[in-house]
Formats: C-alpha cells, structure tokens, sequence
C-alpha cells in the first residue's frame, strides 16, 4: 500500500537517464537515476549495451535498493540508460518496471525508457492486438515498441520516425539498441529533456541536476518533434532527424511549480528562481498583513521565500518535514491517517505560537492535506492562517503522465476559492493566477503561445484527448 491516503500531492510519472560512450557507464547512470529519485519511487532499472548484448537489472523500490555495488559491477558496457518510475498509467509491477527490452527482427534487441504518458495508448494497443501483437505489461511503452516491430521500414530510424508520427501524448524517449541510441522529445515538448556533455560522452536526463551530480556540461534541451540519433561505435557522431513539425511549446507548467528539483534548468530557467518568483507574485496578486510566512517543505520553500521578500514578513520554517518516514505503512482508521500526517509534518510551536501565519504551498488537489496542515498549525497556537498557492487551482484532469485522471477527486473542479477557504479552514485563501504564473516563469515568448501546457488549469489540451484514455489507470490522485 502507497502513502496516497496521506497527501494529496501530485505525482508525477518517471524520469529517465542516459549515457553514451563512457567507460563508468552504469556507475553514472546510476548516480544520475539517484538524481532523478524524486521523479519516482515505485521501481528502477538499467539497460547497458558494450555492443554485443544487453546487461540489465530492474526491481521495484528506490535505486539505491535496486542496485549495490555487486549488481553495478555486472553492469558492462559504455552505453546505458535508465530509468525511475511511478505508474500513472500501467499497474505498478516489476513487469512494469523500465526500461522495457524487447528483441526486435531488424535490430536484435531493443530496450526503451520514458517518461509521459500516451492519450492513444488504448486505440492503438487495440488496433496492434488485432495485428497479432501480444502485450506482456500494462505500461504504454510497450505501445512504442510494438509499432516499431510492425514498421516495414529497413532501418531503425525510419521505424521509430514511423512510430513517434503516430502517437498522442507526451514523452520524452530513449531508445537503445546495441549500435545506437536515439533520443525524442513530443512535438510539443510537454515533458522536460535535456542534452549534456562528459568529455567526450553524449549524456541525456530528464532534468538539468543529474549533469551537475556526474560532471557533465549543459548542451541545450531536445527540441519538441526532433529525433537524435547517435552511432555507439562513435563513427557518425550525432545526427538530428524531424519525424514531425514542432507543435507550439507546451511544457507541462507542474515542472516549474513542482516536479523538478530547484537546482535544474528547464529551457535554460532556473526551477529555484521561477518558483521564487511565483511566491512574489501571489503576494501582488493577494497580499495580507501576518507575522510570518512558511512554507509546506520541500517544494514550497522557494515560493515561501520569494512572498515573504515581497512582503518584508519575516520566513520562518513553521512546518518540518521527517525525511526518514518510510514511503509505505499500514493506515487502517482515519484516526491512523491524521497520524500519518503528523509521522511526515510537525508544526514548530515556539515559531508559530500565537502568530497569524501565511502558509505557502504549491496547489491544492482534494484538499485534505490541506486542511490537516491548517489544522495542524492552529493545533501549536496559530492566531490566523492564511493560504497562498503558488498555481493556478488545479480544475482539470491531466492526462500527460500527472496522475489526476480523474476529475471528480478536484476540489477545485466543483468548488469556489471561498468555499475551499471553508473546507481546509484557513482564515484567506488566494491562488496564483494564469497569467501571474506565465509572468513568473518568464519564457522567452514565442509565436501563438506562452510556451506552457495550462491543460490542468483551464482545460485547454494541447493535443486531442480520446475518449478510452487513459489505458489502465493505476496511480491515484493524491
């Protein structure tokens, strides 16, 4: 059982890590998975290839239980990628776990890794079983794959360009075999990738702070609809291939308020700066006369301090969060659950005693932590608290690898800011506008679009939405 009943967070889908050509291959992927850990905590897994086969291991629970020093060691090759997941979509076994290895009639054997989520997963699982496909998990990435076994086409470029042109959704892609690895991006770019340099190796990651970690240098991010693609023996280098037109930008906005971690760069901004940045502006937007200003640890502390620069209230860390809860424990009663709470949160008494207190957190999905958190804060003799969220209400479902697939579960999909004041008990409650977010971040603008996916927000999906998505919904909404 996952803590789900616990916070109602968002939770976002995997993070994926590759390197090509280095002679510590698997050491740094591993480092580079460890990185990407808060991207995922259901399972990990590696694939890594010296050209003449694949070596790989996967298993559910963090990467530094999945892999120790016995099992890296056994790890041989220059060439791996890896993975972290928690499943949004696909139920959450180890037949599950990424990446996925396939053996493929034109290339041998071919393992895939990604992150996102497919909105025609379901079609086309559909349409390749009536191919005579077979299907051996409930992860969408087995989509990918199948259609590149089914592809006529005589190379494998050609087959993945196929592919890639027929799917719906976001992903960000690494496709190993044991001559080549190739790199996408979605046409529009929903889900972060970036490009980097280690001497002499090409390295990719889900998001900037996994270079920092193994020493490589920022390139630029993969740009939406292209396909890299890199020769292991290091005889054609690096090749940059469109199997679509770029689609306006649309990087899912949950990136910048919440998913990645402050120390990365998502299109060259710093995640830590535009998060500040939104806690300056919510206080523009809705300010209040309070004695202090904290933040729900750890993805609101920059928002909390940026209010509280803006404010000239003094930041204070009101609430400490216990880094050493296990991720998984028994909650059978209600009472348990507020307990819960309590094991992972505790409200510091002589900091908030007798002050009104500005509370900072990123969104509010069903609200319960919420109101636990407000009441927690008023339980250690908070006088007032107030709420500010650094998004805009979460109204719709997400269908892109976020795990909100279900709408009815939103508290703000059938509730006004003043009644969800009234449910969490906080004395204000105000949240970030639209246009206030896209102000934040401060994308460079480009033509048609403010370079984000609001979908969550406003309901306006950058790409069409089937009715039988998703393909097996699994993660729930938190």
């Amino acid at each position: 059982m996952r803590d789900e009943c616990i916070f109602d967070e968002l939770k976002e889908e995997c993070g994926v890590f590759g390197i090509v050509g280095h002679s510590d291959a698997a050491q740094l992927t591993y480092y580079g998975l460890h990185a990407l850990q808060h991207r995922g905590q259901e399972s990990a897994g590696m694939v890594v290839t010296g050209g003449t086969g694949f070596r790989y291991h996967r298993s559910m629970g963090l990467v530094n239980e999945v892999f120790n020093d016995e099992i890296l060691k056994g790890l041989v090759g220059r060439t791996a990628i890896g993975h972290v997941r928690y499943s949004t979509t696909g139920e959450s076994l180890l037949t599950n776990a990424q990446p996925l290895v396939f053996h493929n009639a034109v290339v041998g054997q071919l393992a895939l890794a990604t992150n996102g989520n497919l909105v025609n997963a379901a079609r086309m699982k559909q349409e390749l079983e009536q191919k005579g496909a077979v299907f051996h998990t409930t992860s969408d990435t087995e989509v990918i794959a199948h259609l590149i076994a089914q592809s006529q086409e005589k190379t494998l470029e050609l087959a993945v360009k196929e592919a890639l042109g027929q799917l719906i959704g976001a992903y960000a892609l690494l496709i190993l075999t044991n001559d080549r690895l190739l790199v996408a991006q979605d046409p529009h770019g929903l889900r972060p990738l970036s490009m980097g340099m280690l001497g002499e190796s090409y390295v990719f990651s889900s998001e900037t702070c996994a270079f920092d970690v193994v020493g490589a240098d920022y390139l630029r991010a993969v740009e939406p609809g292209e396909l890299l693609s890199l020769d292991l023996k290091g005889q054609e280098g690096i090749r940059s291939i469109r199997f679509t037109e770029p689609a306006p930008r649309a990087v899912c906005s949950f990136e910048y308020i919440y998913f990645a971690r402050p120390d990365s760069d998502i299109d060259g901004i710093n995640v830590h700066t535009s998060r500040k940045q939104m806690g300056k502006q919510i206080y523009r937007e809705a300010p209040v006369e309070a004695d202090l200003v904290t933040g729900v640890p750890d993805s609101s502390t920059s928002a909390a301090i940026g209010f509280a620069e803006e404010a000239g209230i003094p930041y204070e860390m009101g609430l400490i969060k216990n880094r050493y809860v296990g991720r998984t424990f028994i909650q059978p009663s209600q009472h348990l659950r507020e307990q819960g709470v309590k094991m992972k949160l505790s409200a510091v008494r002589k900091v908030v005693e007798g002050k009104r207190v500005v509370m900072i957190d990123d969104s509010i999905v069903r609200g319960t932590t919420s109101r636990r958190i407000v009441q927690m804060l008023k339980e250690a003799g908070a006088t007032e608290v107030h709420v500010r969220i650094s998004s805009p209400p979460v109204k719709y479902s997400c269908f892109y690898g976020i795990d909100t697939s279900n709408r009815k579960q939103l508290i703000a999909s059938d509730h006004t800011v003043e009644e969800i004041r009234e449910l969490i008990g906080a004395d204000s409650l105000s949240f970030l506008s639209e246009q206030g977010l896209i102000q934040a971040v401060g994308r460079p603008k480009e033509t048609g679009t403010c370079g984000h996916c609001l979908a969550c927000f406003n309901g306006d999906y950058p790409t069409e939405i089937e009715e039988e998505m998703p393909l097996m919904t699994e993660g729930s909404i938190r």
